[in-house]
């Protein structure tokens, strides 16, 4: 009984969401969590949280291009930027309506997504970690230099956002747009990845030559990842830029794109769940680093000028401990934790 408990004997059984009963109370007891978090967790905490979802869903936006497509990208922050500029100059300028906004802002980063993968088409490894830096580095230049469109390094101040009459005006209630879209993108994404595209986008990363051979078009489905990423990067680049209603070149430079990379590597890449965790980890860690450094400055003077160095410092080990150590993440943990207590107390 324990061990046909967790056996799966039919297809249908294996491509289910949510694979026991436990994982659908488990689910249902977080989303209750989430929703009532505005009414105890205060104005920081809510905007923390807020941080968190906008990363879930950039973080779930750069695991389909690397970690099913295995395509390396590392321009990730060159389309959270668009998407940010789109809805800015289009709310704070022409008065397009939110949804409006949030739609084009991850249209266009779709097509330029689309312009980067056509030319790499047929670029795999480090070409394609060139290609995708160069576009990073053409987007900062025109972000800072295109003045009349985007305001250089003075920013864009966005208003508040509204829909259907109702201004988020606060922290608190933008929250919640942010929590559908990133519950929106995590469904999206863990269906994608139980559908044929998702089953023909790992099978280019794990052996593109045979996957080709077996059938599969490499310059469809490596399009396809590129624009669906692009399309998702550019939504959490326009929720992020509601968010602070203020953005600058300074938010959307290369350094961004590592911490979206890292987020893949240390929660597990190829996963959902992964990327949430990963997510939530690498954006909660300079909060945990910034209240650490008081009583550390305090006690340590001498510390107080190099805390954003040790800072970058704590980022690359972490990193470098995942790669070596723990090469499936935070996610490859919580596997085996989990068929520990299952095989408790009998381990064969």
């Amino acid at each position: 009984m324990a061990v046909t408990r967790f056996c799966k004997r039919t297809y249908e059984e294996d491509l289910r969401l949510f694979q026991s009963p436990s994982a659908r109370i488990s689910l249902f007891l977080l989303l209750i969590f989430l929703l009532a978090f505005p009414t105890f967790g205060g104005r920081y905490l809510c905007y923390v949280l807020s941080l968190c979802g906008i990363a879930v869903i950039g973080a779930l936006a750069i695991n389909i291009i690397t970690g099913y497509t295995g395509l390396v990208s590392m321009g990730h922050a060159a389309f959270i930027g668009i998407g940010a500029y789109t809805a800015a100059i289009l709310s704070s300028r022409l008065g397009t309506p939110f949804w409006l906004c949030l739609l084009a802002a991850g249209v266009i980063p779709a097509v330029a997504g689309l312009i980067v993968a056509i030319p790499s088409l047929r670029l795999k490894g480090l070409y394609i970690v060139v290609t995708t830096l160069a576009f990073q580095f053409i987007t900062e230049h025109v972000i800072y230099h295109w003045e009349s469109l985007t305001a250089g390094d003075k920013g864009i101040q966005l208003p508040h956002a509204s829909l259907f009459g109702f201004i988020f005006d606060s922290h608190a209630k933008f929250y919640y747009v942010i929590l559908l879209v990133a519950i929106f993108a995590g469904f999206f994404t863990k269906n994608l990845a139980m559908t044929r595209t998702g089953r023909a986008l790992i099978a280019i990363r794990d052996r593109d030559v045979s996957a080709e051979i077996i059938g599969v078009k490499l310059t469809k489905y490596k399009i396809m990842a590129f624009t669906v990423s692009s399309f998702m990067a550019g939504l959490a680049g326009a929720l992020f830029a509601f968010l602070n209603n203020l953005i600058s070149p300074d938010h959307f430079t290369f350094a961004l794109s590592i911490q979206y990379l890292a987020m893949i590597i240390v929660g597990g890449m190829g996963t959902v769940l992964g990327s949430i965790i990963g997510a939530f980890f690498m954006t909660l860690l300079p909060e945990a680093i910034a209240a650490a450094s008081g009583p550390l400055s305090s006690a340590y003077p001498l510390l107080a000028s190099r805390i954003g160095a040790v800072s970058t410092i704590v980022y690359g080990l972490i990193i470098i401990f995942f790669l070596i150590l723990e090469p499936e993440g935070l996610f490859g943990i919580w596997v085996r934790i989990k068929y520990y207590w299952k095989q408790w107390p009998f381990k064969y």
